[in-house]
């Protein structure tokens, strides 16, 4: 990989402390003498492992909007070559006119770079920005999430003609992702490389083997929305309910649907035994993982899920769906089980099935789950994926 490149990483903001696969990725890329640049939207937030930029914000008074625009092209103007290319591949392209100034404003900050990369952490992040890399003379990579794949494009067809067109290498973290990728118009021929999350294992550790227990605990970690599940998994639990299984559910996260997963605990009669967590510190994550004795993740739709790695990682018996990424997180009957979706009584039976197991068959899960997450999705072995990726 050549010495002191420059890599700029767009995101919608900067990533959180606890985010830990865009901090890692930027510690190892600077550990090994490359300078990383993040770009992200107009926020107050600011980030702190390497120098930030931010786009232009876009103004609802007419008035303060032109006169920004008036600014951020004034600052364009040593950088005019490249602002001259942009507007070429555009117009070959076949955008207006219009649009093709907004896109300049909106672009401003990227137009302006000396790089080697420009790396957009999430496809949607792409779109109106597809030719800014060919403008500035850099290449262009893009990350495949959960989202930009699974989601994006029902509603939005033929969203990725152009950025398929423009890019150089694209990253993506399960092979279901890629699959549905392709289908999508991602030419097979393009350079691309798997590299999924990973987890600091030194933080995840497995402290108690699985016992028997009297009132089983679950946990689910996952912003409260549809594609999670928590419908789906409410209904199972409440299977469980009726056949006279008492048990304590405890959801961590925060999201628009709480009161309509609230409502729904409610109808299925078992909301007394459901505890809604919120947005918890990392530390208390970890805590409530120990104190859990099954995890679930049955979602709809998930790119791959850190809090299933987390959950295999201190040995929590995991039971998931097999949507996208989570068949390839979770390895069934080896290190959890994976029960396909939308199948609420099969996973009602599952959780029985597991519940039941002997003290020996749910240690032997556990270990293999622990033992596999440190071995294969830890922090190291991403930092020199990502080396690797670069080098093209």
């Amino acid at each position: 990989m050549p010495s002191n490149m420059t890599i700029a990483i767009v995101l919608p903001q900067p990533p959180g402390y606890s985010e830990t696969f865009f901090r890692s990725k930027i510690k190892g890329l600077q550990a090994s003498g490359h300078k990383v640049i993040l770009a992200t939207a107009a926020t107050e937030c600011t980030f702190d492992l390497c120098s930030q930029i931010k786009h232009p914000e876009v103004y609802k008074n007419a008035i303060s909007q032109v006169l920004s625009m008036l600014l951020v092209f004034v600052s364009l103007l040593p950088h005019y070559n490249r602002v001259f290319k942009f507007i070429r591949i555009e117009q070959k392209e076949g955008v207006s006119f219009k649009r093709i100034v907004e896109r300049i404003y909106i672009n401003a900050s990227l137009l302006k770079l000396k790089i080697d990369w420009l790396h957009f952490g999430f496809a949607t992040m792409s779109l109106e920005r597809e030719s800014v890399a060919k403008a500035v003379g850099a290449k262009l990579a893009v990350s495949f999430r959960g989202y930009d794949i699974g989601v994006y494009p029902l509603a939005h067809q033929n969203c990725y003609v152009k950025l398929w067109k423009f890019t150089d290498k694209v990253h993506y973290i399960s092979d279901d992702l890629y699959t549905k990728a392709v289908k999508l118009g991602l030419p097979s021929d393009m350079p691309a490389q798997k590299i999924t999350p990973a987890i600091n294992s030194i933080k995840f550790q497995l402290k108690q083997i699985t016992k028997v227990v009297e009132k089983p605990v679950f946990l689910t970690i996952g912003r409260l929305h549809w594609k999670k599940g928590f419908m789906l998994m409410l209904e199972a639990l409440s299977v469980l309910h009726k056949n006279g299984i008492d048990f304590e559910y405890n959801i961590i996260g925060e999201g628009d649907d709480y009161e309509r997963i609230a409502y729904a605990a409610f109808q299925f009669k078992i909301l007394d035994k459901i505890q809604f967590l919120g947005k918890v510190e990392q530390k208390d994550v970890i805590s409530n993982l120990e104190k859990a004795d099954y995890y679930l993740q049955y979602s709809i739709q998930e790119g791959f899920c850190n809090a299933v790695l987390e959950a295999q990682a201190v040995g929590k018996l995991c039971l998931v769906s097999d949507a996208e990424g989570l068949s390839e997180n979770v390895i069934n009957q080896r290190t959890g089980w994976v029960v396909p979706k939308y199948n609420p009584e099969l996973l009602a039976e599952k959780i029985v099935e597991v519940i039941q197991l002997t003290n020996i068959e749910k240690n032997t899960i556990s270990k293999a789950a622990s033992k596999r997450v440190k071995k294969e999705f830890n922090l190291e072995k991403q930092k020199l994926n990502f080396l690797e990726f670069y080098n093209f």
